[in-house]
């Protein structure tokens, strides 16, 4: 029974019970799936499904990607996290192994969700498997990200328990390891590709390893509970870049003053998705550019542009496989776009979006789901970062492979 006389920043636990088993709706739960739509009201949940049955494009300005030749610099040590996968499946039993892996080009992909599933599974429940071989599964992520970065993504899983013990509910979905974990491709082969994804609540990571590129979009992490914990860079880099600009400027990147529901468009208002556009079931999103261009900036501001930049891609290792990502990013800056929604109170709720032909990033505030704030509050974060014009799971780095595989063959 959720706690309901529990209180955090003046509220308290949703009145519940919403229908989820293991990370997953729960169909056969009539009352609580009931609940669950009321909830939701006319917000539709993310079109995972569907999504994953088109063809891949990529997000667009227009629906049209636009194909870049342009040569980034490998130099990724696939080989950590390569060991690290085969010690996983090696620490499995026979039964198990056969889910842990998947072929590398399938549509499973692209089934993910930071909310709950309503698709199918795929991949190990770590909160199924022993501790030894949830570490092994969390030594491949280990080997792969920067210590920033899973240091990032274990606050988020154990937040993800903090919010359950708060709650007092959902005792097999707001835990710590409620997560699936997916090894796609053949690590033993170290001239292919391979790669993992982790998806969960709030959780949804990506890594594509092949020719010395290492490619981590799209990469989802979240929390609604103690968020600004985890997200205090990201907030205030965002803060120090819209200070640094004159009026004229901050009237260009902010689209809308208000982060409520009633006073936005129907389209940035769903309990689901927030402002947030490019999210679950997003993957071929139709997305112009809006907000301050990158040229409008003065050389200070570009710095603090890009200070803000950086924060995301802390994920990445130390070394060529970030320095390349920067500079990719870089050489965009001119056509790069900053768009906010709300204001730029250092305590409130904010939206706000980086985008350009070569990254995508989106920092949401949102409304309360297992708790009962019906605004967007500080402590309830979405981001969100994807690579636009196709470049997501690593698609663009197959494409280039093959290319030069038939030019060479």
């Amino acid at each position: 029974m959720t706690n309901t006389a529990a209180d955090y920043h003046g509220y308290h636990p949703r009145k519940g019970p919403f229908p989820l088993r293991r990370g997953a709706a729960d169909f056969n739960d009539p009352a609580a799936l009931a609940g669950l739509i009321e909830l939701l009201g006319d917000a539709e949940l993310p079109p995972v499904e569907a999504n994953a049955r088109e063809p891949f494009v990529g997000v667009t300005t227009d629906g049209q990607p636009v194909i870049r030749r342009e040569k980034i610099r490998g130099g990724f040590d696939p080989e950590p996290a390569g060991r690290a996968a085969q010690s996983y499946l090696r620490s499995l039993e026979t039964s198990e192994r056969v889910k842990a892996s998947l072929p590398f080009d399938v549509p499973e992909w692209r089934l993910w969700t930071n909310a709950f599933l309503t698709f199918p599974e795929h991949g190990l429940l770590l909160q199924e498997l022993t501790m030894e071989c949830r570490q092994a599964a969390l030594a491949v992520i280990k080997a792969t990200l920067s210590p920033e970065g899973f240091g990032q993504l274990r606050m988020a899983m154990q937040l993800n328990a903090e919010l359950g013990e708060f709650v007092d509910d959902y005792h097999d979905t707001l835990t710590e390891w409620c997560y699936w974990f997916t090894i796609f491709g053949d690590p033993t082969q170290p001239n292919e590709p391979w790669g993992w994804q982790l998806a969960g609540h709030h959780v949804d990571l990506h890594a594509v390893m092949l020719d010395g590129h290492l490619v981590m979009t799209p990469a989802f992490l979240g929390c609604e509970f103690r968020a600004e914990t985890l997200f205090a860079k990201h907030r205030s880099n965002a803060l120090m870049f819209m200070n640094s600009l004159g009026p004229r400027e901050q009237s260009k990147a902010q689209l809308y003053g208000s982060m409520l529901a009633d006073e936005l468009p129907h389209a940035l208002a769903g309990i689901i998705d927030g402002r947030h556009r490019a999210g679950a079931g997003r993957d071929n999103l139709v997305l112009p550019y809006e907000g301050l261009r990158g040229d409008d900036l003065s050389a200070g501001q570009r710095e603090l542009l890009i200070a803000l930049v950086d924060v995301y891609l802390d994920g990445l290792p130390q070394g060529p496989a970030r320095e390349s990502r920067r500079r990719e990013i870089e050489r965009h800056l001119d056509e790069t776009h900053l768009a906010w929604i709300g204001q730029w109170d250092p305590d409130g709720p904010f939206y706000y979006r980086v985008h350009s032909p070569v990254v995508l990033i989106e920092y949401d505030n949102h409304p309360g789901i297992f708790l009962d704030n019906d605004v967007p509050e500080p402590f309830h974060v979405h981001t969100i970062v994807r690579t636009p014009n196709g470049g997501d799971y690593g698609k663009n780095l197959l494409r280039t492979h093959y290319e030069h595989e038939h030019e060479h063959g």
